[in-house]
């Protein structure tokens, strides 16, 4: 199986972070008294520019939720301030409230910083938009405290901060937090992205084999997700190229593929059909195997999650 890049892992793996243990997230932006929180579809906003996630967080002596927007930035990078404003427009557009926004930045770049605030100014200098926003740097947050917590939400970014201890003690450390305290359907998939944040630091392999490895990687429901989406592009572009326009549904059923003897069948498919007809009626008779849980199928959560002094459940 074809290793996914390192930025998609990211970027999915953030968002399943955001998803089921966006809780733990705001606790690591300074929030400390939350009393319940709940994630919320992050196109509720736009269908453009999204943000990586919308939170709805229910804090002590306040009595509506309040939407707390997290972007996430592998490095360092100017656009991610941009994407900070856009996000907190877009929120008070829709919502009509100004949104907390948080930034975390997973790894350092030179001597680049991400701003925490922007000014606009019209041109003629009239009017300014202005926006700030929290930035967490999490190579200056200490990792103790956070091991501390053991909160397995929070382990995925513990590779990332600043220790003392050796790398392969923090990285058991984070092993013995979700072996002991994950939820069985979430234990594969937290180890999984705590190895894809890991490879950000370290490229040592009795490192990463701490957290399962390659084998645990390849296996994972969510990092199957990510090699099977590059397939299903794959598919489509050739049928593109070779017979034109893909219809709505069946582009949805060549997306909704992950096993990967399929994926190999339907591409021959795709490089052999004489039209899309044809195609569509072959690949659905494709034998399919049992799927595993698949983490796209998943709907978002929408009820609230709550647990003992505001712990995620």
């Amino acid at each position: 199986m074809a290793e996914p890049t390192h930025e998609k892992d990211k970027d999915k793996g953030s968002k399943w972070l955001i998803a089921h243990h966006g809780g733990a997230i705001l606790r690591l932006g300074g929030v400390t008294d939350l009393v319940r929180w709940q994630a919320a579809a992050a196109d509720l906003v736009l269908p453009a520019k999204l943000p990586d996630g919308l939170i709805l967080a229910w804090r002590a002596g306040r009595d509506r939720p309040e939407p707390h927007v997290v972007e996430i930035a592998t490095y360092p990078e100017t656009r991610a301030a941009e994407q900070a404003l856009r996000d907190l427009m877009l929120v008070y557009l829709i919502r009509g409230e100004i949104p907390n926004v948080l930034v975390i930045v997973l790894h350092p770049k030179g001597q680049l910083r991400v701003p925490d605030r922007a000014q606009r100014p019209s041109s003629d200098g009239v009017t300014e938009l202005t926006g700030r926003w929290r930035v967490v740097e999490l190579w200056n947050v200490p990792a103790e405290p956070v091991l501390a917590t053991a909160d397995p939400g929070l382990m995925p970014w513990v590779p990332l901060m600043e220790s003392a201890e050796p790398p392969a003690v923090v990285l058991r450390r984070c092993r013995a937090v979700i072996d002991q305290h994950a939820r069985a359907d979430e234990h594969d998939q937290l180890l999984a992205v705590t190895q894809v944040f890991t490879r950000l630091r370290y490229k040592d392999p009795n490192l990463l084999s701490i957290l399962g490895g390659k084998k645990a990687m390849t296996e994972s429901p969510l990092i199957r997700e990510f090699v099977a989406e590059g397939r299903q592009k794959d598919i489509l572009r050739v049928l593109r190229n070779r017979l034109g326009p893909v219809p709505p549904e069946l582009e949805a059923e060549v997306r909704s593929i992950l096993d990967e003897t399929v994926l190999d069948a339907a591409i021959d498919l795709a490089a052999s059909s004489p039209d899309v007809e044809r195609f569509g009626a072959e690949l659905r008779a494709i034998p399919r195997p049992p799927e595993p849980w698949d983490p796209a199928d998943e709907p978002w959560p929408t009820v609230e999650k709550r647990g003992e002094n505001g712990q995620d459940a």
